[in-house]
């Protein structure tokens, strides 16, 4: 059973009871800043167990992409040296959100393990709170477990999401994989047992019971629905169920594994050191592939600095692997190849990917074996002065000038035994923290809707999508992150909250309102450039005092950008006539998951494995056009929540509903849960235009269009464009498309004849610079400059050369605009002698470059060829020590 097989099955399993398939969420959490990424199946559903956020089902199963390198879950230093740790891993999870419970939960998961994926029960093991005796009775009354293999554990059975929040007690599933898998045989004292910390006794799966609230004191109680949450990591169940000794050997990373053999030729359980590095190039090679395909790119902080660690890392134990070369994007593809079919999206953006992962590779290339050399050189004096501690002065030089992250330098020092000063790194870090921040002022903008929150009260009434004019009394005014009661004058930056307001505070997706503020008497004019909910019941409208001068009490007349509205409006609606269309076309499975809506245009996130394609997405237009033909009435109306989800109401994604919620209607065609602003009728909306579409994260797809005149707009500069392109092709428009066709074959046909033309001119030029070959300490060198050749024609002729010489080394240079080219290249008899990739290395910097390969062939760019001839008469200096 593949790994796909059993991510599929445990999916299709759940589905049969009931359960909504759900996505995995993207490996960067959504509204959660206490998070760097996701490492758990339940962060998706994490507002959900608080009371914060209904979904439309109460069941669900998810495949959920995690990452562990940050915080309390932390296996960064641990991958590869164990069998077991990972960076990256899939769970696999059900959830009931005050549905089924414990009997269910229990009886399903024996179900599967035993009936569906035949696990021998006589090697399977349960474990309870000690105060679970429900769940211990359960076990025995729902299941066939031999009763004596039912254990209680303190701590280790009972989950919590944090110091404070919802808990509840947990009940595991161990395995005894029998005693040749235990890694304690060496210690006479040790007895193999479950929770005994060896690997004979491994977790398979652990079902969360959530039915308490912790409090700030510590006390627990009762919460008015309990909630189920499992996990279960798919890499250790496909270890299990295939058979074979450890996570890595299963076919979700034996495949990466096996690339990594062929690329350094290095076997897989022959080394152990060796092994390390090829674990931790699959797992990370998993990582990085799945964070940049979730939009994160490498940087200096924050999740891009997490990127670039496991880059990194991941390049440094290909050096080890004597990997002189850039290799990871090799790896790439193996992750592409064997998670392509459950996850999409890294095949769509495969080329994506591998061009930020060369480029990254290539930058660390460049400074890693000068970092290295001054690493070994301070190793070498450390052990000189009997010291075991690298100084945190040095650490943070080789982070600061050679790009090598804290952890890097660690795993280095580890190996010789020694230690990084960690306090004297961060000490070195802050100081140049200190150093950049220098004068820079900054006001804490975050403070204000706590403090204008706090007078008893306080809030703003919002009097109506049709209200574009109104007046109403200043309650409190911020400027500079302080509560102000004023007066601020010309010029002054403020957020003014009043008590009624006709301004839309951005929510859903659409932006807030812009406008002006101003006394009757016009002395005071304040422009609103934005429109925000900052509490839950107070508006700030967010501009600059343009005329006069405002104070706490004063009455405005408050007038919003009507026309700004109204195309915010149209395109507000036409989001809805979006989503509907999207679920028509392509299935139920689509849900919002984001939304943009401005004046200009309107952005729909939706989830989706697959680009959508020319035909629907054209026929997603077409129905959103044909909506707007028939004119449908829309109108709102309010219901309670449970109302509207069974009345089949669409929710919204990131939106927060009370037990009230307004219910917008399209005709029969939409109805969706929305404060939003909207046209009264669907053919106010005008025109839809798709401008785009494509992938934002694993399993989300964009929709770009723009409505009204916007859409009018796109359709004339269409036209403008097609009708230049016809006058350049002297035609009409209608025979645009196969004039430019039949000019790009003649394209190809002459760019096919040139490099037949290069090739001749190379075989030519062949006999001619076999003359410049010189005979240095016995060995013929040929270093010389063939200019008009591209990257393809120096190839060939090196390549031509190396076989007239028979014996010797080729060095070539070509100039190309203002770009050099250098190439080596060494016949396989003296490959022992002279070193390709070591030659153009020293090279290339007298050209502006840099670059390396593999010892019979090398070639490297540069941005200087007016030293092309300087730097290949240093190649005969370089091979023969100065003889000509």
């Amino acid at each position: 059973m593949t790994g796909d097989e059993i991510r599929q099955g445990f999916l299709d399993f759940f589905r049969e009871r009931g359960h909504t398939v759900v996505p995995s969420a993207p490996l960067v959490p959504e509204d959660d800043p206490s998070l760097l990424f996701v490492n758990a199946g339940m962060v998706q559903f994490k507002q959900v167990f608080l009371g914060k956020e209904r979904r439309p089902y109460t069941r669900a199963a998810d495949a959920q992409k995690c990452l562990r390198i940050s915080g309390k879950h932390n296996d960064l230093e641990q991958v590869g040296r164990d069998t077991y740790h990972h960076t990256f891993f899939e769970m696999l999870g059900n959830w009931s959100f005050g549905d089924y419970y414990k009997r269910e939960a229990i009886a399903w998961a024996w179900e599967l393990l035993t009936r569906v994926w035949k696990l021998p029960k006589t090697a399977l093991w349960a474990t309870v709170h000690t105060t679970d005796d429900e769940a211990a009775a359960l076990w025995t009354q729902v299941t066939d477990v031999d009763g004596a293999r039912v254990l209680r554990f303190d701590a280790e059975n009972f989950w919590e999401m944090g110091e404070t929040g919802p808990c509840g007690p947990c009940s595991e599933v161990h395995i005894d994989r029998g005693p040749d898998a235990c890694d304690h045989r060496a210690d006479p004292a040790h007895r193999c047992g479950v929770n005994a910390g060896c690997a004979r006794f491994i977790e398979i799966w652990n079902l969360v019971f959530i039915q308490y609230n912790r409090d700030e004191a510590g006390k627990l109680t009762e919460l008015p629905a309990k909630h189920v949450d499992t996990g279960m990591g798919l890499e250790r169940v496909a270890s299990l169920l295939q058979g074979v000794p450890t996570n890595y050997d299963c076919d979700l990373l034996r495949g990466i594994i096996s690339r990594m053999e062929k690329l350094s030729g290095r076997r897989y359980g022959r080394s152990a050191a060796d092994d390390v590095s090829l674990r931790v190039i699959a797992d990370h090679g998993r990582a990085v592939t799945f964070l940049i395909t979730d939009g994160v790119l490498p940087s200096n902080e924050g999740r891009g600095y997490v990127l670039r660690r496991l880059l990194r890392r991941a390049a440094r134990h290909g050096k080890l692997l004597a990997l002189d070369r850039p290799f990871l994007h090799e790896v790439v593809a193996a992750v592409v190849h064997t998670m392509g079919r459950a996850y999409p999206e890294v095949v769509e953006r495969q080329g994506r990917i591998v061009e930020v992962v060369r480029d990254e590779e290539e930058r660390f290339a460049a400074t890693l074996d000068r970092g290295l050399a001054l690493l070994e050189s301070e190793v070498e004096r450390a052990r000189r002065a009997g010291d075991r501690t690298l100084s945190g002065e040095v650490a943070f030089r080789l982070y600061d000038t050679y790009g090598f992250p804290l952890d890097l330098t660690e795993d280095i020092l580890a190996a010789e035994g020694l230690v990084a000063d960690r306090a004297g790194f961060e000490r070195a870090m802050e100081a140049q923290r200190q150093r950049a921040r220098g004068a820079k002022r900054f006001a804490d903008a975050e403070a204000a809707p706590e403090m204008i929150a706090r007078p008893a009260g306080l809030g703003t009434r919002f009097v109506g999508d049709r209200v574009v004019e109104w007046e109403s009394e200043v309650l409190a005014l911020v400027a500079a992150g302080r509560e102000t009661r004023g007066p601020l004058g010309a010029g002054a930056e403020v957020d003014v909250v009043t008590a009624e307001t006709p301004f839309y505070a951005e929510s859903g997706g659409q932006v807030g309102d812009r406008g002006w503020l101003e006394t009757r008497d016009g002395a005071t004019r304040i422009e609103v450039l934005d429109t925000q909910r900052i509490a839950p019941t107070v508006v700030a409208h967010r501009g600059v005092v343009r005329q006069g001068a405002v104070s706490v009490g004063d009455r405005l007349r408050m007038r919003i950008d009507v026309a700004r509205r109204e195309a915010a409006r149209l395109n507000h609606s036409a989001t809805h006539l979006v989503h509907a269309a999207l679920r028509r076309q392509l299935g139920p499975h689509v849900r919002q998951a984001g939304s943009l809506v401005t004046p200009e245009r309107l952005r729909f996130d939706f989830s989706h494995t697959r680009p959508v394609g020319e035909g629907p997405l054209g026929e997603i237009e077409d129905q959103v056009n044909s909506q707007i033909r028939a004119n449908l009435e829309v109108w709102a109306e309010e219901m309670s929540y449970d109302q509207a989800i069974k009345a089949g109401a669409l929710a919204f994604f990131g939106e927060k509903y009370g037990d009230r919620v307004t219910v917008v209607h399209m005709g029969d065609y939409s109805v969706e849960l929305c404060g939003g602003t909207h046209v009264a009728r669907t053919g106010d909306i005008g025109l839809f235009k798709v401008r785009g579409e494509a992938g934002v994260a694993a399993g989300v797809r964009r929709l770009e269009a723009v409505t009204g005149e916007g859409a009018l707009d796109l359709v004339r500069r269409h036209e403008a464009v097609l009708r230049e392109v016809a006058t350049l092709l002297r035609g009409p428009e209608e025979e645009a498309a196969a004039k430019l066709e039949k000019l790009l074959a003649q394209q190809r046909d002459l760019e096919k004849r040139i490099a037949e033309l290069q090739g001749k001119l190379a075989g030519g030029a062949t006999r001619d610079v076999l003359a410049d070959a010189r005979r240095v300490d016995g060995v013929t060198v040929l270093a010389t400059r063939v200019d008009g050749l591209d990257d393809k024609g120096l190839r060939e002729m090196a390549d031509r050369l190396r076989e007239r010489i028979k014996s010797g080394v080729v060095v070539l240079g070509t100039a190309q605009g203002e770009r050099a080219l250098l190439l080596a290249a060494v016949t396989k008899d003296l490959i022992g002698r002279f070193h390709a990739g070591n030659i153009i290395k020293q090279l290339a910097p007298l050209v502006g470059g840099g670059g390396g390969g593999r010892p019979d062939f090398a070639q490297a760019g540069g941005k200087d060829p007016a030293r092309l001839d300087e730097a290949l008469a240093a190649a005969y200096d370089l091979l023969g020590a100065g003889s000509r």
